[in-house]
């Protein structure tokens, strides 16, 4: 869809970053420069998830996307906030290493261990957490890496719908953009996407939140009930 001057201009006027854009667009290697500075983290933690956990792996692919946007320089006409146009080279870049992946996966059924640099499922992380949970406060960075495993067990889409929705804060005008959707499209794949996540880390925080045993629980008569009645109070008929 060609990209109206006013459509442009009303983007430029808004976003700053697109405005670095256009610098680029002009050669400006210090605009990129900056733009990388802003986005570079931001595009590699959506990789990690999208693609797997191995850091290089994500590294490399972010590399990738960077190159893109300044080969894609000379052809730059804004038609969305910048970051929008940058995460949907991400998603592009990210499908296409998820189906060379499984092309792979295809020929090499096994690999050697260490070429697997996922993290753990939260299959394997509850149960280890389990044992502890009744008696102590789920730790802040344990609850983070659970929730982590719960985002990457779901499926592709509504995986990158939460993480825009989540962690960019991003509309679903803009997100039905970068996947290629409509707004109530996204808004029903979001919908999903929470019903799963409920079930996913429903048996972890049904443990985690419970940080009390049940002999830590007081009575409701505030007595101790493992007391022995005193022989001078009188007991009901």
């Amino acid at each position: 869809m060609a990209i109206s001057d006013s459509t442009a201009r009303r983007y430029e006027l808004r976003d700053p970053d697109v405005r670095l854009m256009l610098q680029v667009r002009d050669n400006d290697a210090e605009a990129f420069g900056e733009l990388t500075r802003r986005y570079q983290n931001r595009v590699l933690n959506l990789l990690e998830h999208l693609v797997g956990r191995g850091h290089q792996r994500a590294e490399d692919l972010t590399q990738d996307v960077l190159m893109r946007v300044w080969r894609a320089r000379s052809t730059y006409k804004p038609g969305s906030k910048f970051s929008t146009w940058l995460f949907t080279i991400t998603n592009n870049v990210a499908s296409n290493a998820r189906r060379s992946q499984a092309r792979k996966a295809e020929v090499q059924v096994t690999g050697s261990a260490s070429d697997s640099q996922a993290g753990p499922t939260l299959d394997e992380m509850a149960p280890a957490a389990s044992g502890s949970m009744p008696v102590q406060r789920v730790d802040k960075q344990e609850l983070q890496d659970v929730v982590r495993a719960a985002v990457d067990q779901l499926p592709d889409r509504q995986r990158l719908a939460v993480l825009l929705k989540s962690f960019e804060n991003a509309s679903y005008v803009d997100i039905a953009e970068i996947m290629d959707l409509t707004p109530q499209a996204v808004k029903s794949l979001l919908s999903r996407a929470r019903n799963n996540l409920k079930e996913l880390l429903s048996p972890y925080v049904r443990q985690g939140t419970d940080t009390s045993g049940p002999d830590d629980e007081p009575p409701a008569n505030g007595q101790d009930p493992n007391r022995q009645p005193n022989s001078n109070t009188p007991t009901p008929n």
